[in-house]
């Protein structure tokens, strides 16, 4: 485990303060976000974890003086996952690598998550230049925030930004399954499922610098947050959705029955017998979702109590235990 230094932040002294920065091909930009979140934070730990990068990446940021991981897996999901468990700190800012992300807006987000006892503070994008944040991009976040807030109940207006601010029993509670830059989607989730406390902070967000490219693509990766929506919304509302293949399949067995129900009370005769097998097999298909339901709502009323009894187990940000 790699243990942060202590920062005093306003009156809140002692506290672990870390920085984490997936990486993969940075070398661009990475000296400078190491520097400016220094500079943000004096005191803080800054770890960037290097994601397989072909560049000099690892040797910049070491330069920068940042603690540098190397993270084997493809995947931000990976790299999250790593650094969360490796970690240890009272409270973690995440930020890409990009240098697209304002460090001096860091201080007031971990002020803010201090002062109100949240466990996540979203830095929510707004782009200085028409050119930091492509139509493409933007229109698939609004997108998909707005399908999780109605899967999951309220949500965030940028649920797919990398610049968070957490708390330590978020992070440690957080069970990091996705492998690439769903993993934004998961732990927005992950807050709406717990009913944690949570914020959202405009930040300013800036283009790339020259020589610096981006890894998203927006068809690819919108396909994968969207698959990683659906995944979610099995595993975590299993009765709400069976119960969408049970009422399909009700209604389309009511449908293929009426006209064979109005042939035999008229001749007493079920002609399209093979109809009528369909008919049964569509409602008995039904019912076997809505008990898989059923079941599987239990299983996950377990997992979200082992869960939320994880979260329970360490203090609100700001406080020892």
């Amino acid at each position: 485990m790699t243990s942060s230094p202590r920062l005093p932040l306003s009156a809140d002294a002692g506290l672990r303060v870390a920085v984490l920065v997936p990486c993969h091909n940075e070398a661009a930009t990475i000296a400078k976000v190491v520097g400016d979140f220094a500079t943000a934070l004096p005191g803080a730990a800054i770890h960037v974890f290097d994601n397989n990068s072909r560049d000099a990446t690892a040797a910049q940021a070491r330069a920068a003086g940042a603690q540098v991981h190397a993270v084997g897996l493809q995947g931000k999901g990976n790299v999250v996952r790593r650094a969360f468990a490796d970690v240890e700190a009272d409270i973690y800012v995440m930020v890409d690598g990009d240098d697209t992300y304002d460090a001096g807006a860091a201080p007031e987000l971990v002020q803010r998550l201090l002062a109100e006892g949240l466990d996540m503070v979203v830095g929510a994008r707004r782009d200085q230049a028409q050119a930091a944040y492509r139509p493409g991009h933007r229109f698939g976040n609004v997108l998909l925030t707005r399908c999780a807030g109605l899967l999951f109940g309220r949500s965030f207006d940028d649920m797919l930004s990398g610049y968070r601010v957490f708390s330590r029993r978020y992070v440690k509670s957080f069970a990091a399954h996705a492998s690439g830059f769903e993993t934004e989607t998961e732990l927005a989730v992950h807050a709406l499922q717990l009913r944690m406390p949570v914020a959202e902070v405009a930040t300013a967000y800036g283009v790339r610098p020259e020589g610096s490219q981006s890894k998203l693509n927006t068809w690819r990766d919108g396909g994968r947050i969207l698959m990683t929506i659906l995944k979610l919304f099995k595993a975590e509302r299993p009765l709400l959705f069976f119960s969408v293949g049970f009422v399909a399949c009700v209604l389309a067995s009511l449908g293929l029955a009426a006209p064979l129900l109005e042939t035999y009370m008229q001749t007493g005769l079920v002609p399209r017998f093979p109809t009528a097998v369909l008919c049964v097999a569509l409602m008995l298909l039904g019912f076997l979702l809505l008990a898989c339901g059923l079941i599987l709502d239990t299983v996950t009323r377990g997992r979200i109590e082992a869960k939320h009894l994880a979260y329970l187990s360490m203090p609100r940000p700001g406080m020892r235990a």
